[in-house]
């Protein structure tokens, strides 16, 4: 029974929704909800209701999308097996698990971790984590418990899991390797993983740390070199597995690895090592193609001594390739000329008495420079100089365009690659496509990397346990992004990653606040998320998200 009751209560009458039963012979309340007073009851039946005092303002989407992947591994529990709990408030799995996810989100120093955690609606996930306790100093103290065969016997046993849950297919494995540079000391010595070396960003003056990583194509998810034995249970790596890698891995040891291990492999190796093979050109009717290759490409396959043994190598020709490679070369051609031109126009100045001042240039310096000018390949033999000296020993310079060189490269050097495998049974075309699946890792280090998505920076740490547990959680990090897109391409939408962090870092959850009724009640609030688009719409979906959510 339903009633609608009216109260008198201190001159003023309020009402109220009651559900009545019969209970031992008598009808009793068992259920009130307090309605206001009347206009409250108009105001609401008009659409009019009490304004919310204020809302604050959460990330939802991104944040509850990789918890998901967490979750479906039962992460925390996992990385507690290996270091129990043993001080209060967050566990070690717990401190692991927030800094993968505020890597894998938008990656902040340790000092600012609370600051980026408490507007993340990961707080409900994490119920002791305070500010105190995200505090920079209780992290690191929590992660010297973390040795590294601790962090490996974690690793490994997280894949284990990964591969097995996930059905990942790892018949095509690309293997790579980068350089991460650091603001270490010169003269530190807690710190002798970081050496000096080379890296992409150019800057070889400072100490860096080497990465090297295993990436599955399905995914792409990192792998480690001992998993392919391991997963097998054989002393011998899994018959089934393909190593794919570029040319800046090959080495006579590497080789030997490879052939240790039995493991199959597709890789490549210099043109100017092979230069009878190279020297083909593209239009001799060794090249074919077939069905099996990519569009555009063809190639010829035969064997040679590599290495040590006998390997099948396949000399491939992709126009599309040589049209990217000829605008490399016209434009590294027009630069060179250039500068030339410029450093024969000063040298002209000087002859002439325009130029007075400064050191005059020598012949080894004219030459010097005219060596760097023509760093990039090809263009020692494209552009022709000739030095000289005048009658007062000042250095004269001509240049010329080799046309027939520049012919020659055309023809035999471009849109060309030398691929290196053992799988014989298979044809051109699909060691051809095994080898480009290698853009797969290039694009993790790339990531990696990047500014606006990428989760290896800052790195700040200087002794050697904190870059291990650095590089740690942004592995995990990289593989909790890697199912996260592989669950999506799988539901049927591409999207590339930076598109679809940005579409779920723009879900927000939305929480108004009304003002309590009395001063023994809590406030009331009310929780929905921020306008979708369809794209947006489609993830919550796709990845399990909606609960009882709704968008407006």
């Amino acid at each position: 029974m339903e009633r609608l009751e009216a109260k008198r209560i201190n001159g003023h009458t309020y009402y109220y929704y009651s559900r009545w039963e019969w209970r031992d012979g008598k009808s009793r309340r068992v259920w009130q909800k307090y309605l206001g007073k009347l206009q409250d009851i108009v105001q609401a039946v008009a659409g009019f209701g009490p304004s919310p005092q204020y809302a604050e303002i959460f990330r939802w989407g991104l944040p509850e999308a990789l918890w998901r992947q967490c979750q479906q591994f039962d992460l925390v529990a996992h990385i507690e097996r290996f270091c129990p709990k043993r001080i209060q408030s967050l566990s070690v799995g717990e401190y692991l698990v927030i800094a993968a996810l505020n890597r894998a989100m938008q990656p902040h120093s340790k000092r600012s971790l609370w600051e980026w955690f408490v507007n993340t609606t990961l707080r409900r996930h994490f119920p002791k984590a305070t500010k105190e306790a995200l505090a920079s100093q209780r992290f690191w103290d929590h992660m010297h418990r973390l040795t590294q065969d601790t962090a490996l016997s974690i690793w490994k046993g997280l894949l284990q899991r990964v591969v097995q849950q996930a059905a990942v297919d790892l018949s095509n494995i690309s293997y790579d390797g980068t350089n991460f540079y650091t603001f270490l000391d010169t003269f530190n010595s807690r710190c002798p993983l970081a050496r000096r070396g080379k890296n992409k960003q150019g800057r070889n003056n400072l100490r860096q740390v080497s990465y090297a990583l295993f990436c599955a194509a399905d995914g792409p998810l990192p792998l480690f070199r001992d998993f392919f034995r391991e997963l097998s249970g054989d002393a011998k790596a899994n018959p089934t597995v393909t190593l794919v890698f570029d040319k800046g891995n090959n080495s006579q040891d590497n080789f030997a690895l490879l052939d240790e291990l039995s493991l199959s492999y597709v890789g490549s190796v210099k043109l100017g090592e092979h230069k009878d093979l190279a020297e083909i050109p593209h239009t001799d009717a060794r090249f074919v193609t077939s069905a099996s290759h990519p569009p555009g490409t063809k190639s010829f396959r035969v064997r040679k001594q590599v290495y040590g043994k006998e390997r099948i190598l396949v000399v491939t020709y992709n126009p599309k390739l040589f049209e990217t490679q000829w605008l490399t070369l016209s434009a590294d051609v027009m630069r060179a000329l250039e500068r030339l031109r410029e450093l024969r126009g000063r040298l002209e100045d000087r002859r002439q008495g325009l130029v007075r001042g400064g050191r005059a240039p020598t012949l080894a310096s004219v030459e010097k420079q005219c060596r760097a000018f023509r760093r990039r390949p090809y263009l020692t033999n494209l552009l022709e100089v000739q030095l000289g000296t005048d009658a007062n020993g000042l250095p004269s310079l001509e240049y010329t365009l080799n046309a027939d060189a520049q012919q020659e490269v055309c023809a035999k050097y471009l849109g060309k690659n030398i691929l290196i495998t053992d799988r014989d049974q298979w044809e051109d075309g699909r060691v051809i496509r095994a080898y480009r699946s290698q853009y797969l890792i290039e694009g993790v280090f790339q990531q990696m990397k990047d500014r606006e998505v990428g989760n290896w920076w800052p790195l700040y740490h200087w002794t050697e346990s904190q870059i291990h547990v650095h590089a740690l959680y942004c592995t995990l990090a990289v593989l909790l992004r890697g199912l996260l897109s592989r669950q999506v391409a799988r539901g049927g939408l591409q999207l590339s990653l930076k598109r679809l962090l940005r579409e779920l870092d723009d879900i927000r959850e939305v929480v108004n606040v009304y003002a309590a009724r009395s001063k023994k009640q809590e406030s009331g609030k009310q929780t929905i998320l921020s306008k979708t688009n369809p794209v947006q719409r489609k993830l919550i979906t796709l990845l399990n998200l909606a609960g009882e959510k709704e968008a407006v």
